[in-house]
């Protein structure tokens, strides 16, 4: 009876410590620049939801995504690893075979080895399938996120502006009717479908910069498609699908501790938002999808009120980059902006090499343990891994995480000091380094603004900025400094090959 007691008390024990691990809900927004939110000063436009996370939380002036295109930025915060260090994580194709390893551990393996039920929702855009060939669309669609530390997924394989248009659930394409198979190309056409090249009079948007391939509801893509009609996705009900399954998973693991990691999809092109939100912003198109992005945090928000999970839930609203206009499709975004800064003081965009490629919005809340506040501590997304490694009690292998740092202590508003270094990374491959209140930006060659209009920070030379005095890195000091700019390039070329960052 003694020995039965103890078995009883020892588990007792262990499901009290899973329950009072907190949950995480990682909301990444998709192009969302550092002034598109009424938090960071934003006046033309209203986030309420995003600012109530803000009232309550953390807010954060000084956290970089790792590079300023997606597919990289959403490969490091997964693993931990800037992914300029890895091959073949420039941005994917809709058609690319997985870029994470299987064989390491990602920051949702991790959190499954602590006893976290994890779920991706929404945007993916890593990669399926392994190989030339890609996934094999009619059947099990592996590996993906559920060989690489999620438990479940609803995802889109890529983005709203590539083919396959269709949702994959835990490995299979969503209605998906067998007698109607998918076919995908990325070289050359397939299927039937439409073209905005071909049809330019079924468009219900002009395109622009190549998205001129398959139509599927009124809107060219990039690439081909062929089949899968009945599982093709509606773009104005983008928002409130994910959103379902987003709460939905949380609804099912109420009594464990989760990960969900929600990447949404609103701000990326094309902005096709929901009729409720269609003209509500005063700002086009991509200001209503703003108007969307903040609905479906709401959604989220209140789930966790009505669930009972608010108080022992860290929430967290970031971005994978910096904003982007007109980016492929001809949407009137300039035209719109009304006085709207999406990138707040920083000089750039998505794509570029300037501050606002990578200085995006990051906001955390954690009732009772985070209390509500600023910090301009430096941070990275790489840290979320060994930080919440930190939090939940896990002890890091040599190879996990390689560029990620604890600094638990700074994402809890418990310190004030962040990193000493880190690395940016732009769309041209070109690498910056932000040190102190120095940042560095290696010589480039290449346009000084791309085709949608973004200053890309290309220049021959070296640039140096002063961040403390000059956030919109309009005086290059380069010349004047050749002391530092020596020192920040030897330490950029030791990263390079392989040396791992200050902390």
């Amino acid at each position: 009876m003694k020995k039965y007691l103890t078995s009883i008390f020892i588990l007792a024990s262990l499901s009290l410590s899973a329950k009072q691990k907190p949950n995480i809900v990682l909301i990444y927004a998709d192009d969302l620049g550092y002034g598109d939110i009424s938090a960071n000063g934003a006046t033309k436009i209203k986030t309420p939801n995003i600012d109530k996370i803000a009232a309550a939380g953390l807010n954060f002036s000084n956290v970089h995504a790792s590079s300023s295109t997606c597919t990289p930025s959403r490969y490091s915060i997964l693993t931990g690893k800037y992914a300029w260090r890895q091959q073949g994580t420039k941005i994917a194709p809709g058609d690319a075979a997985l870029i994470i390893p299987t064989n390491i551990t990602t920051l949702p393996g991790m959190l499954q080895k602590q006893g976290y039920k994890t779920a991706a929702v929404g945007k993916w855009h890593l990669g399926l399938g392994e190989g030339s060939e890609g996934p094999n669309w009619n059947g099990e669609i592996k590996p993906g996120p559920m060989e690489v530390g999620f438990s479940y997924d609803f995802i889109m394989p890529a983005t709203g502006d590539r083919v396959p248009c269709v949702y994959i659930e835990n490995r299979r394409i969503v209605n998906l009717n067998p007698s109607d198979p998918i076919s995908v190309n990325y070289k050359e056409k397939v299927g039937n479908y439409p073209t905005g090249k071909e049809n330019p009079e079924l468009l219900k948007m002009n395109y622009a910069l190549g998205h001129d391939n398959t139509i599927v509801n009124g809107i060219s893509r990039i690439g081909w498609m062929g089949g899968g009609k009945d599982a093709l996705w509606t773009d104005e009900d983008m928002a409130a699908t994910l959103a379902s399954k987003a709460v939905g998973f949380m609804e099912r693991n109420k009594k464990n501790p989760f990960f969900l990691y929600f990447a949404t999809h609103d701000i990326h092109v094309p902005h096709v938002p929901h009729s409720q939100f269609l003209g509500k912003s005063g700002l086009g198109l991509r200001g209503d999808a703003i108007l969307q992005l903040d609905w479906q945090v709401g959604k989220v928000l209140r789930a966790l009120d009505s669930l009972g999970l608010t108080k022992n839930t860290i929430v967290i609203l970031s971005s994978d980059n910096g904003p982007a206009i007109e980016d492929g499709y001809e949407d009137g975004g300039y035209k719109n902006l009304n006085g709207h800064t999406p990138a707040g003081p920083y000089r750039g965009g998505k794509y570029s090499s300037f501050e606002a490629g990578t200085r995006v919005p990051f906001i955390i809340k954690w009732p009772g343990k985070i209390a509500p506040g600023k910090s301009s501590a430096l941070l990275s997304q790489v840290d979320l891994y060994t930080s919440f490694a930190a939090l939940t009690g896990y002890k890091l292998s040599p190879d996990d995480a390689p560029d990620s740092f604890n600094l638990l202590q700074a994402f809890l508003g418990k310190s004030k000091i962040g990193r000493s270094s880190l690395v940016e990374h732009a769309a041209n491959q070109t690498l910056g380094l932000i040190s102190g209140n120095w940042k560095y930006i290696s010589p480039a060659n290449g346009p000084k603004e791309n085709k949608n209009g973004i200053e890309t920070g290309n220049d021959e030379s070296p640039q140096l900025y002063r961040l403390d005095a000059d956030a919109g890195e309009r005086k290059n000091l380069a010349a004047e400094n050749p002391i530092i700019v020596k020192k920040m390039q030897d330490e950029l070329k030791a990263l390079q090959a392989g040396g791992r960052s200050r902390k």
